[in-house]
């Protein structure tokens, strides 16, 4: 069975900082591209940062210089730290795992970040 654990989130302060964790469990983890992706109400689901199976990573533009994402596949845990948030940053943010060579995909159930202004 696989799970994708994401425990942290929570309330911050504009300007202030956060790490997210997402452990795994179920699958090859080392082969896995993980991302995380955030969604408010309304809105569709989006892409905040990806770390292929060899750790090349991508950003979305709106993140870019402010947010690290990392993985360690000893652990099999990924992160995402989060720094300068703003309030356009609250959202709930999902862990993502995908396996492209056999094109599958799991979620975590989500954590929500609320920055304050």
């Amino acid at each position: 069975q696989v799970q994708l654990v994401e425990p942290g989130g929570g309330l911050v302060q504009a300007g202030g900082s956060l790490r997210l964790s997402c452990t795994a469990s179920g699958i090859t983890f080392r082969f896995n591209a993980m991302a995380w992706y955030r969604q408010v109400p309304g809105k569709q689901r989006e892409l905040v940062a990806a770390s292929s199976s060899r750790g090349t990573t991508n950003y979305a533009d709106s993140v870019k210089g402010r947010f690290t994402i990392s993985r360690d596949n000893g652990k099999n845990t990924v992160y995402l730290q989060m720094n300068s948030l703003k309030p356009e940053d609250t959202a709930v943010y999902y862990c993502n795992a995908y396996y492209s060579t056999i094109d599958v995909g799991y979620w975590g159930q989500g954590t929500q970040v609320t920055v304050s202004s």
